[in-house]
This record gives structure tokens, sequence and C-alpha cells, in this order.
């Protein structure tokens, strides 16, 4: 056993001491492995044995136990983690099981991708400063040292005769753990160590591995990257509708070669090919409002199949002549009679003895206090408290003397205690429900120590701090020095014991809410009667408790019990048993005592500081009594305890485990055997059984094996039976698992202040299964869970608040902590720091574990660990987990004894503030009642049928159209407005001072302007150049590469002028070539263009050595600048010989990634001017604010053509200045007094964002919007509703009026459709219901209904403009309010694509399109875009019904899943609601995954926050699982100049590994 070079025996006591402590705080996660090396190699560098001629390199030491009074442990915080659960959950068996379960799984060999973590976000601890690979450290194996001496248990399967075996040495489940001499596992090794210890014997189970992280392989450096964010993303790659997606070479199952991310999609979905457990049914019906999927009942769940339970009697409870009337009385009687007798000793930090409250001071500080409390609170003759006012007691669990005085003062003085933890800290975990327990119990005043309120929080002033959610308090000290002696006429009252409340205890319920058990005083000295008789206590007994006094067993017996009998108690605090978990053991055998009151924890503690303790008796105890004993887990503990202390005299029958609740109190205890007679037997059930609520022999498979023992019999006095546990209380059959309830007058009475949760609880009416109440005596529901033995012997196999109900089964989270615990634990997580629960996610419940991680451990191992506990937990308990998610260490709430506060850390979990650093979401394995895939069905009626159909119900067809453009009389202006280049030459001399626009920079000066005449010269300026130098001929195509400003404008007229077609291309981003510049190179490919106008700077960075780095800039076609041109005049301005001919042509990169132009002839040009003319009442007087991008769409058309036209004056504000001066755009319209204003939406959300909140300034400087009538959103989109109401609201203050803020809409074959106008109504809104949306069908819904999209109109139809809703597929004409593609007819048309092919099929079938029913005649073109028209209560200008058409989003944009369709600006708004720290989100498909891409705005440890809460919500709103999570900067995604997504560029870069993610998971 000698460690290498240190001869472990000779070591001192001291140091074998400080090692112990060592090793229980490594255990505990108190210190990281690396401090636990350096510490304990410092402690044995002395006693290090230098072997001569070898050279010693490393110390590698193995953990040593043995008892120990440790030191140093009281300037740590008192209240540790600690585990309350760690102690529960070993069994060798259980991990045999496991690893049963994981070969199994190995031979499948699937490979999880693992999650993508950007290095920077989570600074683990380095590896390689850690353990060397070779040594035998705690981080491998902490019972390597038990190893020589361990003996192998018999651990053959089980041979289930029956349901319930005696053990015998022979079974597996009586001795547990195989270490002889007193030792066993430590509280981090779990019991697996012996079994998976290393060398030989591990056997070495690889889950399916962990691929490499291909993502990993280049990490772009942040810098970089940044660079490549300009104010306006780049456009990376576009192409024509001729291209084919060439760029990305596809291999046989669709992943791109080049793409890395790729790799591991292909991997998720090769594993998520395995089949699901339930098999989906074959149908699903389209109008069913359920969409859940039920499962079908499986005809192979075990049923119940035993009678109907008989109510299971206690003894009677004896009547025994001199049991006191009242608690009270007992400790009376003692006080007087036997005032020397030890009542309570209580241990100091180090376990030694610290004070001895004798039964005489104990009655007369209590009569102290309850005189004071009395009489002496308030002013002379005013009362303050008043008998049955509640009072809570706040004392630490280090003082139980006080808490004793304190707790029977108030006793005496008749109101009523309610002990509580010691608040430490404002936001201590459950803070605000204690609060909730206070304020439902009226507590006003708070009974402590001094040592105690000097410790409580306190605000700068020195007062206690007002504590989340409390009441206010007032605090009394309760110290003696502080009490009044009551004169000696004085005596308290104590009447006989009677129905009022005597104490309330707190109760935290599954839900988190704190509630207060009243227990009455006749009931609790019943319970103290029951208990004496039930454990046989005798007068002068000795008692150790290790348990929580203030409530729960360690009340009832070591405070409540014990005075009756005259007991002394020595109160083991848990501080103490931190520092020294041999303590208690120690004051047993020191004070021969006879009953001992411990949990599993202390057992378990006890067994790992134990050593050759040969002075160490147990003898002494004829009951060792075990609290936690209901608990499944805890049969392990007590075989293992056994086994250590036999030897030192603990008899097999003394062990008694014991069922409690607050509500029922003691339930069932197990009493102290006969010595000699056999144990009580074990039942061995099945798991599967137990998850349908059925007690059935594990028979088939030995992994899924539960042991439980008894918890004895009920108590005396009482009646139990076994509920149902949901719906009315039905008893159950007798191989049926329900809920324990109890009839007894030893029980609580009510939840304090609840009266409807009471009656619930406390008054249950057992029914039987016709429904009818089996008696009239009410019982109490106990919230165990379990059934009646043979011999009526009671067994609990979990309780209602751990209990996970999936799919109709029941999984207790105890059982898959111990799962869980025994996959390899030591390496990768605390044992003690584990928690499960279940979420609400898409109508069932999901499971959650989270765990707290090791500083150590490595993403590898860490994610190894997680699947193989998915496989675990997926074998043995046959459910899926929904998540799993590891925590740095220490960092989950805690309850006041160390353990993990569930309920808090659930809400953590919802609110996204878990903060874990690495989590594994498995939603497509575990959620199983999604809807059957939509099958499309064939259209089996023609179009025509549908017409006839709509019209015999009734319905119009879905047809709209602007006013008429109306017949020109005046020949001259015919002339004037055939051609735009003709409008400028004839302003230019019938008006040629009127300025036509006004071009602002950023601090809002006019920098230049242009009249008519100034325009028309310049235009003939570049013409004359274009024929002079760029030698152009007719008809070429001609590229304007501007900013936006005036130049822009001249140069367009140059070119008409000359007679070639101007092509507006937004200039390349100078910081940010690489991206930008390509698609200027592809437009001018695309185009053919045959020379390029451009200013000296442009020009300058095309022939630049950073574009030659980009592209060949050799081949760019004549350049030629303008800035600088001689005055020259083309010899004629060239004038086309019909409408007909190209005017310009608009190129534009879609959402989709598709770069299309199209061509607009002059006869479209003056249509479209004269339409927005009429529409918007544009004459020469008036003024309007453009703030647009001018490359594109109806922005262009603005900028460059409508002043030309109508005369009106145009002032332009390029949108980017608006990021170095927000407030430009609305001071501008201010200064003007604009009344039409024409943005974007990426304008309107930078102000909304930028200057939203500082509305107050902006007044005081005098901005004032109620100028402006109309501020139209220029968009090809669904209007945001969102945000044009949030901007509305924002400006609100600034006079802008409500009815002001409108959309337009455009698209690719009409550059405008609509357009809301000065006259007409307002826009209307409908609700529409999202899951008829995704049936391509419209239902609308009331405002406010569930899963209700609003919608608002896209502005009014332009004059001229006809439009229509077709069914996409048979081309038919659908009826109103019906989802169908808009089809346009209008003057103002495109005339079709430019493409590089001449794809005229692509033309015909979207500019020329004909209907194939109704009108066969008229000409359409379709926009790609899904919407509808609705007829409303609204009137027009002419008196007509109103036809609002409204947008629901681009068909190439929509995502098929699941054979729905899916918008996914719908999904993308649920994605951004789900956390605050979401600033933008996009979605796209890959390879039938849905990729969510979220921008954290907040710090990068709420990065994985957002995975599982983006999860929930898409499966929540949207029915959809999410396959991949990426988590990025902001900015990431790209969005155009119209404030669009580029959802495909994204798409792109995300494959080809350009994204440099902060996070990316693979949802399995």
């Amino acid at each position: 056993m000698a460690d290498r070079g240190v001869d472990m025996l000779a070591l001192p006591k001291e140091v074998k001491d400080q090692l112990a402590e060592l090793d229980l705080e490594l255990s505990e996660g108190d210190i990281t492995q690396k401090g636990y090396e350096k510490k304990r190699t410092k402690l044995l560098l002395p006693f290090f044995i230098h072997t001569p001629g070898k050279k010693q390199t490393s110390i590698s030491l193995h953990p040593l136990y043995s008892s120990s009074r440790y030191r140093d442990r009281r300037s740590r915080r008192p209240h540790r983690s600690g585990g309350t659960r760690d102690d529960r959950y070993r069994s060798d068996i259980h991990t045999e099981a496991v690893q049963a379960a994981l070969a199994k799984h190995k031979e499948e060999k699937m490979a999880l991708p693992m999650p993508t973590k950007r290095r920077s976000t989570y600074v683990q601890s380095p590896i390689n400063n850690c353990t060397p690979p070779d040594s035998s450290s705690s981080s491998e194996d902490e019972g390597a040292v038990l190893r020589q001496s361990s003996v192998g248990a018999g651990l053959g399967a089980p041979a289930p005769s029956s349901l319930l075996q005696p053990p015998s040495l022979q079974s597996p489940d009586s001795w547990i753990n195989r270490s002889v001499q007193g030792s066993s596992t430590s509280s981090s090794a779990s019991s697996s160590s012996s079994t998976l210890s290393h060398g030989e014997s591990k056997p070495h189970i690889q889950p399916y591995g962990p691929p490499p992280d291909v993502l990993a392989a280049a990490p772009q450096a942040r810098g970089s990257s940044q660079v490549d964010r300009p104010n306006n993303p780049p456009v990376v790659r576009g192409m024509s509708r001729g291209q084919s997606r060439s760029s990305m070479m596809e291999t046989a199952d669709g992943v791109p070669v080049n793409s890395r991310v790729s790799t591991k999609i292909q991997q998720l979905l090769n594993t998520l090919k395995r089949p699901k457990r339930p098999p989906l049914s074959e149908f699903f019906v389209d109008d069913q409002e359920e969409i859940v999927e039920v499962p079908q009942p499986d005809p192979n769940t075990p049923r119940p199949e035993g009678r109907q339970i008989i109510p299971v009697k206690g003894e009677p409870l004896g009547v025994v002549s001199n049991w006191p009337p009242a608690l009270q009385a007992a400790l009376a009687r003692w006080g007087a009679t036997q005032g020397k007798s030890p009542a309570l000793t209580a241990l100091d930090i180090t376990g030694k003895s610290l004070y001895t409250l004798t039964y005489g001071k104990l009655w007369s500080r209590s009569v102290k206090l309850a005189y004071t409390l009395l009489n002496k609170l308030g002013p002379k003759n005013e009362q303050v408290l008043k008998p049955a006012d509640r009072v809570a007691l706040v004392y630490p669990n280090s003082d139980p003397g006080m808490f004793w005085v304190a707790f029977y003062g108030c006793l005496l003085a008749e109101v009523i205690p309610v002990p509580i933890e010691v608040p430490l800290s404002r936001k201590d975990a459950g803070s605000s429900q204690v609060g909730f327990l206070l304020g439902s119990c009226g507590v006003t005043l708070a009974l402590t120590s001094e040592i105690c309120l000097k410790g409580l929080p306190k605000t700068p002033t020195g007062e206690i701090l007002q504590f989340k959610g409390w009441p206010q308090l007032k605090w009394v000290v309760t110290d003696s020095k502080y009490l009044t002696k009551p004169g000696k006429d004085w005596q308290p009252h104590i009447p006989t014991a009677n129905t009022d409340p005597a104490y309330i205890e707190y109760k935290a319920s599954k839900e988190g809410t704190v509630m207060g058990v009243a227990v009455s005083k006749v009931a609790m000295l019943t319970h103290c009667q029951a208990l004496t008789q039930a454990c046989n206590y005798c007068e002068g007994e000795t008692l150790v408790n290790v348990l929580d006094f203030k409530k729960d067993m360690g009340l009832w017996h070591g405070v409540l019990t014990s005075v009756m009998n005259r007991i002394h108690t020595i109160s083991v605090p848990y501080a103490v048993m931190k520092a020294c978990p041999l303590s208690w053991v120690q004051r047993v055998h020191i004070h021969k005592a006879r009953v001992a009151l411990v949990k599993c924890r202390d057992l378990h503690w006890a067994m790992m500081a134990h050593r050759e303790q040969r002075d160490t008796s147990l003898a002494s105890l004829r009951m060792l009594i075990v609290a936690d004993g209901a608990n499944p887990w805890s049969v392990s503990s007590c075989d293992a305890f056994l086994n250590v202390f036999q030897i030192h005299g603990l008899k097999p029958e003394v062990i008694c485990p014991c069922a409690t609740s607050p509500e029922a109190m003691t339930v069932a205890i197990r009493r102290p055997g006969v010595p000699g007679t056999p144990l009580p037997a074990r039942a061995i059930l099945s798991m599967g059984g137990l998850s349908h609520g059925v007690i059935r022999v594990n028979t088939e498979d030995k992994n899924s094996a539960l042991t439980v023992q008894d918890v004895g019999h009920v108590m005396p006095g009482a009646l139990m039976c076994i509920v149902k546990p949901e719906g009315p209380p039905q008893l159950c059959k007798t191989d049926e698992i329900g809920e324990i309830v109890v009839n007894s007058r030893a029980g609580g009475n009510m939840y304090y202040g609840l009266p409807g949760v009471t009656k619930n609880t406390f008054e249950v009416i057992p029914v039987n299964a016709l429904g009818a109440p089996i008696g009239e005596i009410p019982f109490v529901r106990s919230g165990l869970l379990g059934f009646v033995g043979p011999g009526s012997l009671i067994f609990v196999v979990g309780k209602n608040e751990g209990l996970l109900m999936v799919s109709g089964r029941r999984h207790n989270a105890d059982d898959l902590v111990a799962t869980a615990l025994a996959v390899e634990p030591v390496k990768t997580v605390y044992r003690g720091r584990i928690a499960v629960f279940s979420v609400t996610v898409f109508y069932d419940e999901r499971i959650v574990v989270v765990a707290e991680q090791r500083p150590d451990a490595s993403e590898e191992d860490s994610f190894q660990w997680m699947s193989r506990v998915l496989q675990a937990i997926d074998s043995i308990h046959q459910v899926g987990l929904y998540c799993l998610a590891l925590v740095p260490a220490n960092t989950l709430p805690k309850t006041h004894l160390g353990g993990i506060h569930i309920f808090e850390t659930k809400q953590h979990f919802l609110d996204g503030n878990l903060h874990p650093c690495n989590i594994l979401m498995c939603p497509h394995t575990c959620v199983t009642n999604l809807p059957k895939p939509r099958q499309k069905q064939p259209v089996g009626v023609g179009p025509a049928s549908i017409m006839v159909g709509n019209l015999v119900a009734g319905k119009r067809i879905a047809q709209a159209a602007g006013r008429d453009l109306g017949m020109i009389e005046d020949q001259d202006l015919i002339r004037k407005h055939q051609f735009l280049s003709e409008a400028l030459q004839w302003r230019a001399q019938t008006d040629p001072d009127h300025c036509l626009y006004v071009l602002l920079n950023a601090k809002g000066v006019a920098v230049s302007t242009a009249t008519c005449v100034q325009l028309h010269k310049r235009a003939e300026k570049i013409a004359a150049a274009l024929t002079e130098k760029g030698s152009i001929n007719t008809g070429d195509n001609v590229v304007l590469l501007y900013p936006p400003g005036i130049d822009l404008i001249t140069s367009f007229y140059g070119c008409l002028y000359a007679g070639c077609v101007p092509v507006t291309v937004r200039p390349p981003h100078p910081q940010n070539l690489a991206a930008t510049l390509p698609t200027v190179r592809m437009i001018i490919d695309v185009s053919k263009a045959a020379c390029i106008l451009t200013t000296q700077n442009l020009m300058r960075i095309l022939r630049s050595k950073e574009a030659a780095a980009t592209l060949n800039i050799k081949t760019w076609p004549t350049i030629i600048e303008t800035d600088d041109l001689p005055r020259h005049r083309p010899p004629t301005i060239y004038k086309p010989p019909t409408a007909e001919m190209i005017a310009y042509l608009d190129f534009s990169v879609s959402t989709t990634g598709m770069l299309t132009g199209v061509k607009i002839s002059h006869a479209a040009v003056s249509a479209l001017c004269r339409s927005i003319k009429l529409q918007c009442e544009l004459y020469s007087s008036r003024q309007i604010a453009i703030c647009l991008d001018p490359y594109c769409g109806l922005g262009f058309v603005l900028w460059c053509l409508a002043s030309v036209y109508s005369g009106h004056q145009s002032i332009l504000i390029p949108p980017m200045e608006l990021e170095s001066c927000l407030p430009l755009w609305l001071s501008t319209l201010s200064q003007y007094r604009i009344r039409d204003t024409f943005c974007s939406y990426s304008v309107m959300e930078l102000c909304t964002k930028g200057i939203g909140t500082q509305t107050e300034i902006l007044k005081a400087r005098g901005l004032n919007l109620s100028c402006v009538r109309s501020c139209v959103v220029i968009a090809e989109e669904r209007p945001r509703l969102a945000l044009t109401m949030s901007f509305s609201k924002l400006f609100k203050d600034l006079g802008l009026s409500p009815r002001a803020v409108s959309t337009a809409f455009g698209s690719r074959v009409n550059l405008a459709i609509c357009m809301q106008g000065t006259t007409g109504p307002d826009p209307s809104t409908v609700y529409v219901d999202m899951k008829s949306l995704r049936h391509d069908r419209v239902r609308l819904v009331e405002r406010g209904a569930p899963q209700s999209l609003p919608l608002m109109e896209s502005g009014k139809i332009l004059p001229g403009v006809r439009v229509i809703i077709v069914n996409p597929e048979t081309r038919g004409p659908l009826g109103d309010s019906h989802l169908g593609e808009i089809w346009i007819n209008s003057p103002h048309s495109a005339s079709g694509y430019y493409t590089i092919y001449g794809e005229e099929s692509l033309q015909a079938d979207h500019f020329n399109t004909k209907l194939s029913f109704g009108d066969p005649t008229t000409l359409w073109a379709r926009t790609g875009n899904l919407g509808f028209v609705k007829r409303t209560e609204l009137l027009d200008a002419a008196g007509h019904r109103h036809d609002a058409l409204f947008v629901v989003g681009s068909l190439d944009e929509t995502l098929e899943l699941r054979g729905l369709r899916y918008h996914p600006i719908d999904i993308e708004t649920s994605v951004s609601r789900a956390h605050r720290s979401i600033a933008e989100s996009a979605v796209f498909t890959w390879t039938n995954l849905l990729v969510v891409v979220a921008e954290l705005c907040g710090s990068e440890q709420d990065a994985l926050d957002l995975v599982p809460l983006v999860t929930n919500v898409v499966l929540e709103e949207h029915h959809l699982i999410v396959g991949v999570v990426v988590i990025v900067d902001p900015g990431v995604i790209p969005i155009n100049s119209r404030g669009e997504k580029q959802r495909m560029h994204l798409r792109d870069s995300f494959l080809a590994d350009q994204l440099d993610p902060i996070y990316v998971a693979y949802n399995m």
C-alpha cells in the first residue's frame, strides 16, 4: 500500500488528517485537480524517500483517507456545496448495467458531431498542467488504494425467484462495496471506481466517439473578419437566373467538396437516420385543430392486474399513563424534576463539545423568552405579540441551543414559530419564495441570535437588508442577556394540546413555491407519542442527530420527541460534518449513544474518512435511523456502511430506513429488529414496469433493474392506502405504484394561509374503481410514490416532486441521476452537483440534465461523457434526454445545505441565465409527437371548377386595380413625357433655374444642388465624353459606378443623351474589396458593359493593388472618370425611334443570392413616373426627402427619375451618412418642413435603435415631425409591422402622426406595385392563422388569437396596375382571401430579364404569361410573391369598397419542411424573441436540416444559453426541430441595401466555414 517514494504508513497523524481533508475538498469540488496535486505534493515532500541512482521526475500520489480534525475551515463560507445528493446513487450493479448498455451502443459505432466552439470563449485550465498521464491520481480513480484489498462480491445477476428476496452475502444488493479494511469509495469516485479502476480491469467503452473537430483546424483571426463587415454587408456571390450554382461543387450525397462544416452536418444526418422510438402513425388531417401526434397505446404496455388495495393499519397507539397533556408540560416537568439532566450538547467546528444545555436551563430560558415576547417587546402596556401570531426563527445550523430555547419559548408564549434558513445574501436561491412563505403566514417578527444578526447582510447605513420578496420584519435578539426574568408570580399558560397550530414547517414544492405546513398542538404531541412507541424511546437515552434541527426528522426526533422522553441529544452541525466526517461516529462511541439520526450522505462520508479506527465502537446503537431511506438508492449506502462498520460492533438489524414528508410527517419507519432474525427482503423491480406505474419483478433485462429496500411498517395509530398520483384519488391495485396517503392524528393540518391548495392535499377521500368514496375520513397526500409489499411492509420508489412524466410514462429524477453518475463521472463532473428536471416543450415534458463540470475536464472528455450519458439513459430507462448541459464548477444555485436548488436551476435554464460551458440538445431523438409530414395531395379539381365553385359560393375572384392612368389630352405633354431625356430638355428650356436636387452631407449641409439647366448641361458633357473617349455605339450598355449623389443622376441622363443603356452599380467598399468587388465585376460581365463611368477616386480603387489581389484588373472595359470633363456638347442628342426600346437595366441581388437584371423600356419609365406622380400628387412646387440607396428598384426611380418627370424638388440623403449622424434624416424633415419622405427599412431600424431613446433631447433641440404627412418605406417584401409600429410609437412625441408611416411594394418584374398615396383609406391590418399559411391557405382570426400573424396592407395599388391572385401550380385565378401568387398587369412592368443566355422560356413564364382559365388574353407578369386580396369595408376616393393587397412573402425564399411551407421571417421573429441577447437571426435549410444563425449582442458566456431557447421556441411556435444552432458576432448576417437578409450568402459562408462562429451546436 506504500505510495511510490513515500511510506504512507509512517506519516504523522496530522499529515494524514490534512491529506484526508484535501481528498474531501477535491471530491466536493472545493479545489481543482491542479490545486489538489500541488497541495498534496507540498505536504508529502518532506517524507519523500530518495532512491539512490534514480532520478525522480514526478510524484504521483494516491488519496489517503483517515479520520481527522480539519482546520482552516472556519474562515471559509459556512454553507459549502455539498452534495445532498452525492450519497445516494452508488451501486456497482447499476454501474455494471450502465456499462453493459454502453457496450451495446458501442457496436452501432455512430459518430455524434461534436459542437464547435471558438477557442477564446471559455478558457479552461490547460490540461497539460494537470495530472500526468501515468499517474494514478484521483482524477482516474479515487479508490485505487483499495484495490489490493478489495474482495469481489458475487456480481452475478440476481435470480428473481420472487418479487422479494432475502439478502444473503452472495446477493449483489446487500454488499455493494467490495473494499474491506473499512474503506470505501470517496464522494467523488463513484462506486464504479472498483469496476472502472485503471489497468486491465477497466473496460474501455468508447461511445460513438466524437469525430475530429473539423472546424478548429484553421481559426480565422478575428481582426481580419471584422473588416469583412462593412456598413452595407457584402453581396458575396450573385447569379443570374440563367446560371447554375456550379460554384459549389457537390459530392454524390449533396455535400459540397470544399465544405468542412458539412461533414459534421453529414454526421448529424447519419445519426438522425436511426429510427425514433414510437413509430409515427400514417396520417395527418390537414384541418385538424390539434396538431400533436397522439401516440397510439402500445398493446405490450404492462397493466396492473392485482385486486384493489385494502388500507393498511398501523398498530394501535398505546396509552401510557404518564404521557404529558402537551409537549410544553413535558418540558416543565423535566425542568422542575430533572433540572441537572443534560438536554442538548452542541459541538464546535472541530467536533469538540461546545456547551451542554440542561433541562433546567432549557426550561428557565424558554420561560424568560416567553415572558419577554409577551410583555417586553413594545412600549409599556402595549402587547406587540398576541397568542397565535406567527414568528420567524432565524438561527444558523451551528447553534442548536438558541434554536431550542426560541422554539420552546414560542410554544410557551403560545405564538407560532416558523423556522427558516438564515438568508446569506439578497440574491439567495429561492429567497423570494421564502418571502412568499413569510407573507402567506403573516410573519412580521423574526427571532435570531446576536451573532447571527451581526452576520446578516446590511445596507451601507447598517440596517438589515430588505430581502427580495420578504415582508418588512422586526428583528428580535434572543440571547439570555437581552431577556427579562419574569416575576415569581408569572407562569406560562400550558393548555392541553388542541387543534390550534403549534408550529409551521416550511416546504418547497416542485414548482419552487415555499409553503408552510401547519402542525397542530395535538398532532405534534401525537407524533411524538407515535415516534416514541415506534422507536421504543426510553427516558434518559442518548441520541446523536446529524440532521437539520429546524425541520423534518431533525426537528421531530432531535428537538420534540427527545424532550418528551428526557433524551440527551448531541447535535452535530453540517459544518462539523464537512470538516470532520467521522465526528458523528466518534460521538456515538464517546457517549455510548443508543440512537443516531443520519442521512445516507453521512454514512458515506463516515466510510470515506474511516481508516484504522480500532477504538470506535458502534455496538451501543440500537437504532441507526436513515432519514432518506425512502430514496431507492439508499440501499447501497446502507449496505456499504454496514459492510465497513460491522467489525466495529454495528449490528445489521439496527439500520432503520424511514419515509417522511412535511405534510404526512413520519409515514413509515423500520422497527429495530431482533438479533439473529433474517433481515427484511428487498424488491428487485423492472424499471420499465415502474415507468408504467406497475410493479414487475425484473426478469428480462438485469440492466434496467431497481433494487429497493423497505421502510418498515406504518406508524402506530395511522391508516395508509395507495392512490393514483394524477386525477381523482382512486385506490390502486396491489401491483400498482401510487401515491401514499395517510390518515393519522399525527400529521400536518394545512398549508397555512392557503386554503385552496390545502384541500387537495390534506382532505383527500380515496375512491374505489367506480368513483365512490371508500369512507368519510380524510387522508393526507404524502408526496411519496410506492407500494405495500408482503407482510404490509412499505416500499417507496420515488417522490412526486422528482417525477418526470414523459409521453405518459413516469421517470424518477433520482434514478436518472444514478444512471448519469454511473458513467465514468470522476473525470468530467462533480458527483453531488447534478440536477435533473423536466420542462414542457411542444405538449410534453422534456428531460433536462444539468451538471457542474470539473475545471480540468477537456472539451473532448465532456462531450464523450455527455454522449455516453445519453446512451445509458436511453438504454436503461428507454427515454430520450432533451438537453444535457454542463456548467462551470460552483455556478448552480445552492440550497442552504449545499445541495442544488432544482427549481432555481430550472428557472435559470428557461430564462437563459444558466451560462453552460457545454451543451448537447437531442430534440430529434426525444420529440416524437410531431405530426406526420404533410403529403401534398394531387390537385384533383381543375382551375375552372375552382372558379365556378367560388362563384357558386358567392366569393368574388381575388383581383384589384389602381385607378386609371387617364388620357393625356395635350399633345405637347405627350411629346414632353414620352422620353425622360426630352422631359429634361423641356424643363431646361421652360424653367431653367428651378432646383430639382439638393444633396446633403452628414452635417445636414447642402453640398451640391442641380437646377434643370445645370443637369442638362452636365448630361451633355457626359454624352460628349462617351462618344469621344469611349467610342460608344448606340444601344451599348454603360456601367455607372458612383456613390449616392448628383453625379449618378447626371451620368444617367448623359447616357440617355448619347443613346446608351445605363446600368447603375453600387461601388465596391474600399475597406472590403475582397467581398464587394466580385459583385461589381459580375454585373459588368453579365451586362456586357462597353464602358464604365465613375469618379476619379473609384477609378483609382478599380486599378489598385488591392483590387488586383481579388481579380484581374487588366480586363476592365474602358473607364471614364467624369470629375473634370471638358465643356463639349454632343453633336446631337439621341432620340429613341420607339418607346419600347430599353431605357436602362436594373440589376439587383435577391435575398436568395440570385443576381437578376431586368430591362426597363422608355414607355415603362414614363408610365411608372406618371403613376407615382398621380398617387403622391407630385408637382414642381413640392419638396420630398429621400433617404434610400439609389442603385435599383423604386429607390433608383425616386432618386434619379421622378423629379425630372414631375418637377418636384428632391432632397437627397445618402443612407451611409446616417451612420455618422443618426438624426440627420429626421432633422432634415423638421428643418425643411417636408410633407412626403421615402426611406428603407434599414434607415428606419437605424433610427429606432439608435435614437429611439433620445426623443426628449431631440424635442429640446426643436425637432418637430408634425409636418410629415406620409413616410413611405420602399421594400420588396412583406411589411415589417413591428418595426413600423415601434417607429411610429417612438417618434410620436416629436409630433409624428400615427397615420403617416406606410409601406410600398415592388418586385423584380414590376418595380412599383403599391404605394400609400395622399388620398384613400389608411392601410388595414388583418390577423392570419400561421398554421393555415403553412398549408398555403389563409384563415383570418381575431387579434390576440394564439399562433396569429399580423399582416399590414402594402399600400394602395398604383394607378394603371391590375393585380390578380393565382394558384402557382394550376395557374387558375383564386377567390377573395385565398393565398396565391401575385400576378401583375401594368404599363410599367419590366420587358424581361437581361441574362447571359437568352432564356426565352423564363421570360415568357415571368413576364408574358396567361391564366389557364377565365381571361385567357391578358398578359400578366409573375411577381414570385405569395399574397392575397381582401375586400374591406373601407371606401376609396371614388366611393367604391377598397380592395387591399396583403403580401405574405417570396416563393423563392420559403422553406419546404415536413411538407409545409414556412416563411423564414416568421421563424426569425420567434428566434429573436427567445432571449434578450439575440440581436438578429436568420434561418436557412441544408439537406432538410433547419439551421438557425443568431447574432449575440450580450457577453460570450450567454452564447450557449441561446441553444435550448432557440430550439424550444421554434419547436413550440413552428413545430419544427432545429438541426443546427450557430451563434455569431453582431453584424455577421449579411444585409443588403434594402435591409433584407441575404440568407443564401449566409448559408454559403457557413458551409465554407467563413463565419468564425462563437459556437455551433448540432442538435441530435
